[in-house]
């Protein structure tokens, strides 16, 4: 169910299906990424799949405990040089309800931990 999770979340994101996005996590949902943390309502992920232009290939799946994932990914914004990215996942009632992106897998796995 974790893994099925994260996998309808990154076929919305690639896909740019809105729907799919905002039915794939909670709301709110938290996020980060480089221009900040905390919770966002569900529409407005579904926005940023437009305006980030991001794909994000999974690498390697890492658990990280009940409900949680970290994912090692290939990310690309329209269409630029790919850059290696990880993002931690955790899962709630088979939905996405935490995703924080880091620049490194082991910045991921630590922040796992906490």
């Amino acid at each position: 169910m974790l893994e099925d999770a994260i996998n309808a979340w990154h076929d919305a994101v690639n896909r740019r299906d809105l729907e799919a996005a905002q039915a794939a996590v909670t709301d709110p949902v938290d996020v980060s990424g480089p221009r900040g943390a905390g919770p966002i309502p569900a529409a407005a992920f579904a926005g940023w799949i437009i305006r980030s232009g991001i794909r994000l290939s999974p690498i390697s799946y890492h658990p990280a405990g009940p409900g949680s994932m970290v994912v090692e990914q290939e990310a690309s914004w329209d269409g630029g040089e790919p850059a290696q990215v990880a993002t931690l996942f955790r899962v709630r009632d088979g939905r996405i309800a935490l995703a924080h992106r880091f620049a490194s897998l082991h910045e991921a796995l630590a922040a796992a931990q906490q």
